[in-house]
Parts: C-alpha cells; sequence; structure tokens
C-alpha cells in the first residue's frame, strides 16, 4: 500500500474513533504510518484528504445497495425504496460513528466551498440514481427534470432516515414504513 492509499486509510479509521471535527493531521500519521508532508503532496491538506475519506467510505457502501435493489428491482417503487431504506437503516446501525462524522463533515458546507463542491456534486450524482430506482428505469432514460424532482424526494427521504436512526433508532420508520406511508399518499389522491 503507497502512502496516498495509507492515508486514506488513516483518515477513515480515524474519522471512526475521533469524528470528523476531532481529528487532527497527526492522528492521522500516525494511524497511517506515513508522515506530515505526505498528506500536503498527496492531498494538498487535511481537510482535503478527510473529505476524500468521507467520500471514499461512502462509496463502500454501494455494493450492499446494489444488491438489495437487484433483488427487488421487479418489485413496485414503494418496494424497491422499502429495500434501499432498510438497507441504509441497517448501514447507519453498523456504521453509526461514521455517519455521526459524515454529518460533522456536512455542516462544514456554510464555510467551505470545497465540501459544498462535492457534496453538491454527490447529491447530482444521487438525484438521477435516486429517480432510476424509484421509477424502475435505467439511469440514463431519466430525464433532468425527473433526476431533480424524483430524485430529490429519494434525497430527502434518505437525510431524513439517517437523521431518525441517530437521534432515535428505535422509533425511526423501517423501509417498510415508508413504503406503507407512499402507497398512503397515493392512494389519498386528490384529497
Amino acid at each position: 500500500m503507497g502512502n496516498r492509499e495509507a492515508l486514506l486509510a488513516g483518515a477513515k479509521r480515524c474519522i471512526v474513533e475521533k469524528g470528523y471535527a476531532h481529528t487532527t493531521a497527526r492522528d492521522i500519521v500516525a494511524a497511517s504510518g506515513t508522515n506530515l508532508a505526505s498528506i500536503g503532496y498527496h492531498f494538498g491538506s487535511k481537510d482535503a484528504l478527510l473529505d476524500a475519506a468521507i467520500l471514499d467510505s461512502f462509496d463502500d457502501w454501494d455494493a450492499d445497495i446494489e444488491a438489495a435493489l437487484h433483488d427487488h428491482q421487479r418489485g413496485t417503487a414503494p418496494d424497491r425504496l422499502a429495500a434501499f431504506i432498510d438497507v441504509l437503516i441497517g448501514k447507519v446501525r453498523t456504521d453509526r460513528a461514521l455517519v455521526a462524522a459524515s454529518l460533522q463533515w456536512v455542516a462544514q458546507v456554510e464555510f467551505s466551498e470545497a465540501v459544498r463542491g462535492e457534496l453538491a456534486q454527490a447529491y447530482a450524482r444521487a438525484r438521477r440514481g435516486f429517480a432510476a430506482m424509484l421509477l424502475g428505469v435505467p439511469e440514463e432514460d431519466v430525464d433532468a427534470d425527473e433526476a431533480r424532482r424524483v430524485g430529490s424526494l429519494g434525497l430527502a427521504l434518505v437525510n431524513g432516515v439517517v437523521l431518525q436512526v441517530l437521534v432515535d433508532a428505535d422509533h425511526a420508520p423501517s423501509g417498510q414504513d415508508l413504503a406503507a406511508a407512499v402507497r398512503a399518499v397515493a392512494a389519498a389522491g386528490d384529497r
């Protein structure tokens, strides 16, 4: 493993152990077995390294989420939503410290153009993916307006569920709860 990979792995460990806001460059160096100069050489700054570590950590979830969606690809939109949310809830429960650290990272959007830009790009990609999942179509068939509207609904549900699980996991909705709510709202129509 090269220094870049070691730094990224060390930063991920530190984020989980200390949180985003409390991780220092010295913590990362100690966890990675590298030196302070290597942070600047490979990432430019400690903050850029931590940003990369947060984003990379969530990329690690993709395989589990894809597998859950693959198992439910023929179901209804609420079924696909339920499968996705249930996998997400499982990840939040098992990776609680990482998720909490990511919220510390998200809170930096007001103070960091880099974080705001990274998150905006991640949201843009996620909107198209959520829309495709909920509509049951390939991503390339989702137009920009569908991605914005339907994908934003997916993001709102994800962000809300993550917060509810972190704050009060025993009373947070399950994927089936949300699927039932979507069905109830759709059934209510325009009353």
